[in-house]
């Protein structure tokens, strides 16, 4: 279980992305979950940029799913399911297949794919500090305990 990992700043997104992807060398699907606000989306295009996507990463908020091009041309899937009502739609979408695919998904809102995400998949919560100011990133392989630090 690698430290926390702590994002300050906006600014701090491009470090902590690295810190990520280096702590789990590994991972292809990456589950983020935390409150509106506190900064996956932002988080996830600092993840995008690390692999070498190019040009506008927008929400996918609208979209369900973005597909980006990675440095070595592979696909970046970046879902947001925040307005799923029902785990039928993700079949729709052939969620599992995005998953299975050996490439990189970034998932925002993961809670309604519970139960589908494969092994070894990552799971990341968000958190601001009493302040509002600070967002502490904890990460560990799904279905493992994730340690939080104060």
């Amino acid at each position: 279980m690698p430290a926390p990992i702590e994002l300050h700043r906006p600014e701090d997104a491009p470090r902590a992305a690295a810190a990520l992807l280096a702590a789990f060398p590994q991972g292809r699907v990456f589950t983020f979950t935390g409150p509106m606000g506190v900064g996956k989306t932002t988080f996830i295009k600092a993840l995008c940029a690390q692999l070498g996507v190019q040009g506008g990463m927008a929400s996918p908020s609208f979209a369900l799913v973005n597909e980006y091009r990675a440095g070595n041309g592979e696909p970046v899937y970046h879902f947001d399911l925040y307005r799923l009502n029902k785990p039928d739609e993700l079949e729709g979408i052939g969620f599992t297949e995005y998953l299975d695919s050996g490439h990189y998904c970034f998932v925002e809102w993961p809670e309604l794919g519970q139960g589908l995400y494969p092994p070894g998949t990552i799971e990341v919560r968000m958190q601001a500090d009493a302040e509002g100011r600070r967002v502490v990133l904890a990460a560990g392989q799904r279905n493992q305990p994730v340690h939080h630090h104060p």
